[in-house]
């Protein structure tokens, strides 16, 4: 991988990291009443056209953002085989914006403007440039994920894990975002941990992310020990050996895949043995052995905590339905669920429109309700309501796994159970 691709692949898992953690006014509808690009009331067989924005082919690698899509897509290729919506079939367009800020205008251009699609479903972009011109065509965007601060800044724009925020056109509360201390609770109280590693690059996107873990981290009383490592020559080994003499539970990063890899190669190394080796809901996926191929003790210490249910599962309904939906896919991984949810609450916002005609319009006052949505219990319930302040504290529930080679990523406690009260802390976006 070359120092571009990495750097690349390190804000934009630290830019994920930050913002998955956080928690609009709206502009009038009148003033997007009589837009040419409107999609048809309804009452025919014209199909419900919806676009998706991808980073396909950006600087990361050409799976980094493709699950949302892929789950998303096979959601609407099974609605379709059972009717679509009231009659109509869902036409998904897609399009590939390259990882650029030129390449998500394009796509948005394109979708919104030349394609009149009716909604964005599961946006996952690098640079998400194009948000404000999605947002001044009042189009929804429905269950994105928040790589950028474009869903705490945006009206119309329903990210993946809601949002609190004013959404008036500045990220978050003046400027500012906030997260809680759920996943360093849950470690506390359910494993007993109290020193805690933050391994990251001497990097700005990197830097910025493991200072939000390390405050997060100190406020739930762990003992914090840092670890930064050099970018372009990196030691992870003296990193791995400083970690074990510190005696860590647990270990956090905000470093890549490849920077992950090879600290857990280091870390079998030196003998480091930990509670856990905690990543993010990006790295839930069925890949992990091909991974951490070279790291066989690190790689069953390896946890995941997300807001959405293990697609594990499959004691739970919803589960057993996105897993006989995505047969045709060669892995598995948590975003395609996310996809999957985000077509889901696409779908039922549009079939609340079927009597008055599906438009943006309607679509968007189904989004703006401000009612919990947990896409029949896939997504722990995502709020989007728009607080004058930031909350203090905020009660968030975890979905919480971790793997063995046997048996692949094993569920601990159930989403709707590991809930806790939590205080938010303020980061910069």
């Amino acid at each position: 991988m070359s120092r571009r691709a990495r750097v690349a692949e390190c804000a934009a898992a630290g830019l994920l990291l930050i913002l998955a953690t956080a928690c609009g006014s709206r502009l009038p509808e009148g003033d997007f009443g009589g837009r040419p690009d409107r999609a048809p009331a309804g009452g025919g067989a014209e199909p419900i056209r919806v676009g998706i924005v991808t980073s396909v082919t950006s600087p990361v690698g050409g799976d980094a953002f493709t699950g949302p899509r892929d789950g998303a897509k096979a959601y609407f290729d099974r609605l379709n085989a059972r009717g679509g919506i009231g009659g109509r079939t869902v036409e998904v367009r897609t399009c590939d914006d390259g990882g650029s800020g030129v390449g998500n205008n394009e796509c948005v251009h394109r979708l919104v403007d030349e394609d009149g699609v009716v909604a964005l479903v599961a946006t996952t972009s690098l640079d998400y440039a194009g948000a404000s011109r999605v947002s001044r065509a009042g189009v929804p965007d429905i269950g994105g994920q928040p790589i950028g601060a474009a869903y705490d800044t945006y009206p119309h724009l329903y990210g993946i894990y809601g949002s609190l925020a004013p959404r008036n056109g500045t990220p978050g509360w003046d400027g500012k975002l906030y997260g809680g201390t759920e996943v360093y609770r849950y470690f506390k109280r359910e494993q007993g941990a109290r020193t805690a590693a933050v391994v990251s690059y001497n990097q700005s996107a990197s830097a910025a992310y493991a200072r939000l873990v390390t405050r997060g981290l100190r406020a739930e009383g762990y003992k914090v020990v840092t670890e930064q490592v050099d970018f372009a020559l990196p030691n992870f080994r003296a990193a791995a050996a400083d970690l074990k003499k510190q005696g860590a539970d647990l270990v956090f990063d905000a470093i890549d895949t490849y920077g992950n890899s090879r600290l857990c190669e280091a870390m079998d190394e030196v003998g480091a043995d930990v509670t856990a080796k905690v990543t993010n809901v990006q790295n839930w996926t069925s890949t992990v052995r091909e991974d951490y191929k070279n790291a066989p003790r690190c790689r069953n210490t390896l946890w995941v905590t997300g807001a959405s249910r293990s697609y594990e599962d499959t004691g739970h309904a919803a589960v057993r339905e996105f897993r006989d939906g995505t047969k045709g896919l060669r892995t598995r991984s948590q975003w395609q669920v996310e996809g999957w949810a985000a077509a889901m609450w696409f779908t039922d916002a549009a079939r609340s429109c079927a009597r008055t005609g599906i438009t943006r319009a309607c679509v968007d006052r189904f989004m703006d309700s401000g009612r919990p949505y947990t896409a029949d219990g896939l997504l722990a319930p995502v709020r989007h309501e728009r607080l004058a302040e930031p909350p203090g504290t905020r009660r968030t529930c975890l979905s919480v796994a971790r793997w063995e080679d046997a048996r692949g990523w094993v569920g601990q406690g159930d989403l709707d159970d590991e809930c806790f009260d939590v205080p938010q802390l303020p980061y910069d976006p």
